[in-house]
């Protein structure tokens, strides 16, 4: 596949040049910190799989709160597209629909926006470089999208016209239909399809270009597919300018469509928008529905429901070399699905015709198997709210279908039994709720919809909390006895082994909300949800008794974690503690600026330190346990703060905020107690933000490593470039688990990706194996003025040698201090990253030089 190509220079030799600017009042390391998702593997719905026509393995997915992915088949992995939304656009991480262009298919446009979050706003994002970079164009004043709406697993609302790569398509919710004649540059509206808001409250649900309609540059023909009972499918023979009702449609409303090659068009239908019953309209149960063929030449409708199925159906695909080829996937059908696992899992069905859908085979029922593909959490999962179902234009045996849970493939989808895989390496699309990071112990997580997780390396795919209750929202230890860990959402769970094993407490006084265990783990506060009750037991959760003097909705309790006396709780300009474990709680402080966030951060070691964060007035703190806040002068405005491990030699625990210094936003470090401020994310690492958590969490164990909420992107985590992980757990972190048993891919001194650097160097250098970014085969052209090069690495590789060679011939190649010398670079206190310069030993300097890197253990 045709790919971009990256300036090798860019990515590992950097030119050093000296630029005069006026110096911020914060540093910035944003290269030496690397930022990724936890790995946790999927979590979260799909919406979509959408395949260029043109470009064999060009694949992309739409999710509904966790933006777009590119598939990269070399390396088997989803790559994110939307990582550099900002915490102030945060909306556009849910895509309503995906455009990818069949003339051009570096051009991809995504149509974006969530009505809950950035007010709504919306946007065409265009790029011209298979989504590395975007342009955005925003919309809002004209149209809005929902990415995260009822019937959001529909087809794809925006669409590029196959004659003119100028003209596109963009159906919308609740204003109709829009067309383009400039790449999405401006918009305007069909006023002759006769659409606006809907019953389905999908508007337009899809739009359908025929291929085989060209008139004078451009397609003529299109259908609207309506998100409706009635009414709901209209055609257009001039380019969008005139639109008729197709008659005879079925009184339900139609998911997706697939036009074959022979002019058949086939639908699915459901009794609702999908994917699930609508929750603001009852009416709309989502448990009926079927599948029709519309004949385009004489428009006769055949139902071609498989026998035995009532329920709706979502996904629809053509085979595009034999139109009587299909597949089909139900949607919110809870049928027997993995007979192996314990119990059997319930989910949707996929069924597959070679006569145009006269007759079916139910691929589950002819023998299913679900592979996790290494994902631990997986087994035992079903394939459900199946909404798109893609055959690879390329290779129609395989087969893709989306999930409430992240993405499946099928290599061979005539075999028996199918095998389905888990295909979400670089997908990370959970919503966390809170983590922990226990001294000496692992990293807990909970989130959203699955429970949570336990990591002993972020970077490995990690057990999921068992027994299971579902979406999780509180979650505790005690910092002086680390094996007690409680979470809470349904039900509350108790462990004493640091989140191995849990036992289910014997009550709770209402669901979810927030715990807080003291230092000794002798008493538990749970405030529910919705509740102006705190609550507290000293026996496990077998009996609770209500808090004295705190009558606060929602509260979020705080244990000091140097005094088991102490608990803290914020609300708005009050500071309320405890001194007698939870039993009464009285105004510590009362003149705290209203509006900050009430996740305080507490310090190990330090009794009585609290730090808050103010979303206009910044970070506060406190060191005689909340009597009295001072207001630091270094930061403009903060949501999230935390601390983690204290750097080398430092005496106080790291801080981590997400806010704004000099006017610029991000992830900052201190390692001063917020004297001096280093910028540690960059531009293209947002996430868009701290999402609703609003957490910044460091680790206790690995300085410089921090966690970060999302709204929808799971939970990222950055950690300084070269972090000395081992090769084996790095090697893991990169290969899949087939991989991982193939030498030629994942042995020390392989180069799966051909780029000139064994894998040994790119663990050195902490680049991707998978991806390969050279220029010309195994060599590296540097033709600069004055050649200097600089590295970063590993600061600490006492088992790892790094050997770089110049030559300007090809032939004879010579240690670098033949030509260079390296100059010594100080390195800071905090940095875990070698960085290593090298300047040339003459004036006379052969051009263009070639520079390669070797490495052995």
């Amino acid at each position: 596949m045709q790919r971009p190509q990256h300036d090798m220079l860019r990515l590992f030799f950097r030119l050093l040049a000296i630029l005069a600017l006026s110096a911020p009042s914060f540093a910035s390391e944003a290269n030496h910190t690397q930022w990724a998702s936890v790995r946790i593997g999927g979590g979260g719905f799909v919406s979509a799989i959408i395949a260029n026509p043109s470009e064999p393995g060009l694949i992309y997915a739409r999710t509904d709160v966790g933006g777009a992915y590119r598939w990269d088949d070399s390396s088997a992995t989803w790559i994110a597209l939307n990582d550099w939304t900002s915490r102030e656009d945060v909306g556009y991480l849910g895509v309503e629909s995906l455009a990818t262009d069949p003339n051009f298919p570096n051009r991809l446009y995504l149509f974006v926006g969530t009505s809950y979050f950035s007010d709504g706003r919306s946007a065409i994002l265009r790029s011209d470089d298979y989504g590395e970079t975007f342009e955005i164009i925003e919309v809002t004043d004209q149209f809005k999208a929902h990415g995260n709406g009822i019937g959001r697993q529909n087809g794809e609302k925006l669409q590029v016209d196959p004659f003119n790569s100028d003209i596109l398509y963009c159906g919308t919710r609740y204003d109709g239909l829009f067309k383009s004649l400039d790449r999405g540059s401006s918009w305007s509206r069909l006023e002759t399809l006769p659409v606006t808001a809907t019953e389905g409250r999908n508007g337009v649900a899809f739009v359908i270009i025929d291929p085989s309609s060209e008139h004078a540059g451009a397609a003529q023909t299109l259908y609207a597919g309506i998100s409706r009972t009635s009414e709901n499918l209209y055609r257009s023979t001039d380019a969008g300018q005139t639109w008729s009702l197709a008659p005879g449609a079925p009184a339900q409303m139609p998911q997706r469509g697939a036009l074959a090659s022979d002019g058949s068009l086939y639908l699915t239908f459901g009794n609702g928008a999908g994917p699930h019953g609508d929750w603001v309209n009852s009416a709309f149960t989502f448990d009926t529905g079927g599948v029709w063929k519309l004949d385009t030449r004489d428009d006769s409708w055949t139902n071609i429901t498989p026998s035995g199925f009532t329920r709706a159906f979502g996904g629809v695909s053509v085979d595009p070399a034999d139109p009587q080829r299909l597949i089909v996937s139900t949607i919110n059908t809870w049928m027997e699905q993995d007979t192996s696992a314990q119990p059997a899992s319930h989910g949707d069905r996929f069924l597959l015709s070679t006569d145009g859908g006269s007759s079916w085979t139910d691929l589950v029922a002819r023998g299913f198997e679900l592979d996790p593909n290494g994902v631990t959490w997986i087994p035992g999962q079903s394939i459900h709210w199946a909404g798109s179902i893609e055959f690879d234009p390329f290779d129609t045996d395989t087969v893709w279908v989306t999930s409430g849970n992240g993405v499946y493939r099928c290599a061979d989808i005539d075999a028996t039994p199918t095998v389905w895989q888990f295909t979400v390496r670089g997908l990370e699309e959970t919503v966390p709720e809170n983590l922990v990071s226990i001294p000496d112990g692992p990293t807990i997580s909970v989130i959203k919809d699955y429970d949570g997780f336990l990591h002993s390396d972020p970077h490995v795919y990690a057990p999921v909390h068992k027994p299971g209750i579902g979406s999780t929202t509180g979650l505790t230890f005690a910092s002086q006895n680390s094996a007690l860990v409680y979470r809470v959402g349904s039900s509350l769970y108790r462990s004493e082994d640091q989140g191995k094993t849990w036992t289910k407490a014997p009550q709770i006084e209402g669901p979810n909300g927030h715990i807080a265990l003291n230092a000794d783990g002798s008493v538990l506060l749970h405030a529910p949800e919705g509740s102006s009750v705190t609550y507290r037991s000293e026996d496990q959760g077998a009996t609770w008794a209500p808090v004295s003097g705190l009558s606060v909705s929602d509260a979020r309790p705080i244990a000091d974690p140097e005094n088991s006396d102490i608990f803290y709780v914020l609300s708005d300009t009050t500071l309320f503690r405890s001194d007698d474990a939870g039993k009464t709680f009285a105004a510590a402080a009362n003149d705290l600026p209203s509006g900050a966030f009430d996740r305080l951060a507490t310090v190990f070691d330090h009794l009585g330190h609290l730090w808050l964060a103010h979303p206009t007035r910044g970070l506060y703190r406190s060191t005689d346990a909340g009597a009295t806040f001072s207001q630091l002068d270094s930061v403009d405005a903060a949501r999230a703060v935390g601390t983690g491990k204290a750097a080398p030699e430092a005496s106080y625990p790291t801080l981590f905020v997400w806010g704004s210094i000099d006017g610029v936003e991000g992830v900052f470090r201190s390692t001063d107690q917020g004297a001096s401020w280093l910028r540690i994310n960059d531009d293209q690492h947002q996430f868009g933000g701290p999402g609703n958590a609003h957490f910044v969490i460091g680790d206790q164990n690995r300085f410089g490593r921090v966690y970060m909420s999302t709204a929808g992107r799971g939970i990222a985590f950055g950690e300084p470039a070269g972090d000395s992980i081992s090769y084996q757990t790095w090697s893991q972190s990169v290969f899949s688990a087939s991989q991982q048993t193939k030498a030629s891919i994942s042995g020390e001194q392989a180069d799966p990706d051909r780029d000139g650097l064994s894998n040994l160097v790119e663990w050195i250098l902490q680049t991707d194996p998978l991806t390969a970014t050279d220029l010309a085969g195994r060599t590296f052209v540097l033709d600069m003025a004055p050649p200097q090069i600089a590295i970063q690495q590993l600061a600490e590789l006492s088992s790892a040698t790094l050997t770089l060679r110049v030559s300007h011939d090809l032939v004879l190649w010579s240690p670098i201090t033949d030509l260079f010398q390296e100059e010594t670079i100080a390195r800071q206190a905090d940095s875990l990253t070698r960085h290593r310069r090298f300047v040339p030993t003459s004036d006379t300097f052969p051009s263009p030089l070639f520079l390669k890197a070797s490495a052995t253990r």
